[in-house]
């Protein structure tokens, strides 16, 4: 059985109730549930860390540990600053597809900078959660 995994950047443990009318009123955790009924014949788990290098920790043991075959990754925040996990995407061989769940390009003009894409099997944003399972469709095909 295929093992898709998430990986969360900072404040998304907020989705619900941070700024809902960018991010929706849905908590991850209730949209996480709702995904795993979707993709059933998948094995997926999600990690959330509003810290850097337990980001990159995450994604490293990920691909060390050969069972995932696909990594969903949200940097949040991390996406326009952090070369560090940058780098971790360049380091590793499984694919990933980044979601962003708002259109980053239509926003501030800080978050228009994506250090990461350029390592990645593709970019989702601006679909709201529903990012997510399209990340998973991508990783799929």
């Amino acid at each position: 059985m295929k093992h898709i995994a998430i990986v969360n950047g900072p404040n998304l443990n907020l989705l619900g109730t941070r700024e809902p009318e960018i991010y929706g009123e849905q908590s991850f955790e209730d949209y996480f549930e709702g995904l795993g009924a979707r993709w059933s014949g998948l094995v997926l788990t999600h990690f959330q860390s509003n810290v850097e290098g337990e980001i990159i920790n995450e994604l490293q043991a990920l691909e060390n540990s050969g069972r995932c075959d696909g990594i969903v990754l949200n940097a949040a925040a991390y996406t326009h600053t952090s070369i560090a996990i940058a780098d971790t995407l360049k380091a590793i061989k499984t694919p990933v597809v980044l979601v962003h769940i708002s259109n980053v390009f239509a926003r501030e003009a800080e978050r228009k900078t994506d250090l990461m894409v350029a390592s990645a099997k593709g970019l989702i944003c601006g679909m709201g959660l529903q990012g997510y399972d399209l990340a998973i469709r991508a990783l799929m095909s």
